[in-house]
């Protein structure tokens, strides 16, 4: 998986569906400024059931309409298989060739199992190539510092290579801050006999508070060193920022100078940031910061 010669990785944007006509604006926007840098794709979260997975058809729908490269997540809780196939069938008209396959939330309260017809993202990956062999290319979710619902590091890894076996393509990592973290799960992979490319999964630093409280929640370590920084800024959020920016464009160069196959920016429907870390690397090839 070593790509560190490649002229220039390939990037690709997560994206969330807006839930207000003015946030569908704002993002159509967002969207015009990150297509710049040349992404392999933009994915869209989702949302079982309602409105929530509408606005999600909304934003795949304009992207499409804009010929952009589009890969919907899809999740399995709650869903069952004839709705999950029907999905399917809408992207593959739309074109779509890649999808993000996951578990999804579990409902409040709720414990494993008894959820639906599918509980894990194996069995919805297996259903993927079971119903459409290799017309969609599958990313899955990675976990280099381990799900937070997971028992140990070797249940999550036993769990990582069931998606990988029922046919995943390749994998998308949750955020982090510890290059080692990522260079150890690759080895503790490639003793798994998991050979699938793993994108490293980037999260900008723009507020701290919000990112805190959202790293607790989804067991991703934001290192102390870097930690007091950022409360040492107070409300100064442009010294948050531009110290943000520092750390993760050094963790990014760290990465892609070590092989990683690419990054999947965590953009949380902004831009800014995330155009000034890959003008820093030089992204796309020649670019330069501003």
């Amino acid at each position: 998986m070593d790509t560190a010669n490649q002229e220039t990785p390939a990037i690709s944007f997560e994206l969330f569906p807006p839930k207000t006509e003015k946030g569908m604006e704002k993002l159509k926007a967002v969207v015009s400024r990150l297509n710049t840098l040349k992404p392999e794709y933009f994915s869209v979260t989702y949302g079982a059931g309602g409105s929530t997975q509408e606005r999600t058809f909304a934003t795949v729908d304009w992207l499409r309409g804009q010929g952009i490269d589009t890969a919907p997540h899809l999740s399995c809780i709650g869903t069952d298989k004839d709705e999950i196939l029907e999905i399917l069938k809408r992207y593959q008209t739309q074109g779509i060739r890649r999808i993000v396959a996951l578990r999804g939330d579990l409902p409040s309260g709720s414990g494993l199992g008894g959820l639906g017809e599918l509980n894990f993202a194996n069995e919805l990956v297996a259903l993927v190539r079971q119903s459409f062999g290799n017309d969609f290319h599958i990313e899955v979710a990675a976990y280099p510092e381990f799900h937070p619902q997971a028992e140990n590091a070797h249940q999550d890894l036993d769990n990582f290579k069931r998606k990988v076996e029922s046919g995943a393509h390749g994998a998308i990592t949750q955020y982090f801050y510890n290059a080692d973290a990522y260079w150890r799960f690759l080895d503790d992979c490639k003793q798994r006999g998991i050979e699938i490319p793993i994108i490293p999964g980037i999260m900008p630093i723009t507020n701290y508070s919000s990112l805190a409280r959202f790293s607790d929640a989804c067991g991703a370590e934001i290192p102390r060193w870097i930690r007091k920084r950022l409360e040492s800024y107070g409300d100064d959020l442009d010294s948050i920022q531009q110290f943000g920016a520092e750390v993760v464009t050094t963790l990014c160069r760290q990465l892609l100078d070590g092989g990683a196959p690419g990054l999947h920016f965590y953009t949380m429907n902004q831009s800014a940031s995330v155009m000034q870390i890959c003008a820093a690397l030089g992204l796309p090839d020649g670019a330069t910061a501003s």
